[in-house]
């Protein structure tokens, strides 16, 4: 399973990236928004500098909500570095741009994937990763990872080569569900990522070997 960050913060994306478990990178205009990175060129610039601190995939999302907008923006990212994967929102003219795309071999995430009758859709037009947003569904009291698994399934039934993308990631054990259903990538903050190396009995563990070398060396 990859691990992408879900982040436009470089100092976050780079103290991911020094951990030594980074895949890729993931965007959107709101986490975009929260840097204070604003204007086209600046946008640009900015997922450029991202593209240079992690060697993977890095999800830049259109604007636009029409067919012909999408391709303008998508076709003027997937120019910027090979690393980019072009975010298309799961529309009726995002469907038609997947589509677009994945005949001009351009990779695709198609973003804000609540069902699995929109991730049928995603991987028939040639979506190369759907994003559904697991902490969103919990947020409207049905369970995410189900959603995961339903989608999981689905694809192995059909061969589809569409990864499945499990965003909107809470915590540790919302990382750790997806990898036992089979979820081919997460993306989550750093504090997620992070959290997984806590445990008690590590500490526990851990100041006890220190104290017996201690006592056991003066």
């Amino acid at each position: 399973m990859n691990f992408f960050v879900d982040t436009a913060n470089l100092a976050q994306i780079k103290e991911a990236a020094d951990l030594g478990v980074l895949d890729g990178v993931t965007t959107n205009p709101s986490l975009m928004a929260k840097e204070g990175i604003k204007g086209e060129e600046a946008v640009r610039q900015h997922y450029l500098n991202i593209c240079k601190l992690v060697d993977g995939p890095v999800s830049a999302e259109v604007i636009a909500t029409d067919f012909e907008g999408m391709i303008k923006e998508g076709e003027a990212l997937a120019a910027l570095h090979p690393n980019i994967v072009v975010k298309i929102p799961m529309i009726e003219d995002g469907l038609k741009a997947l589509r677009y795309f994945s005949d001009k071999g351009i990779k695709t995430n198609c973003t804000l994937i609540f069902s699995a009758g929109q991730a049928i859709l995603a991987a028939k037009a040639g979506a190369t990763y759907v994003s559904p947003f697991i902490g969103r569904i919990d947020d409207i009291n049905w369970s995410g990872v189900e959603l995961i698994e339903q989608i999981v399934h689905i694809y192995q039934n059909f061969a589809f080569r569409t990864q499945v993308l499990a965003a909107s990631i809470r915590n540790p054990l919302h990382i750790v569900q997806c990898a036992e259903l089979g979820a081919d990538v997460v993306t989550c903050p750093l504090s997620a990522m992070k959290g997984m190396l806590k445990h008690p009995l590590t500490d526990i563990g851990l100041q006890k070997f220190l104290a017996d070398h201690a006592k056991n060396n003066g």
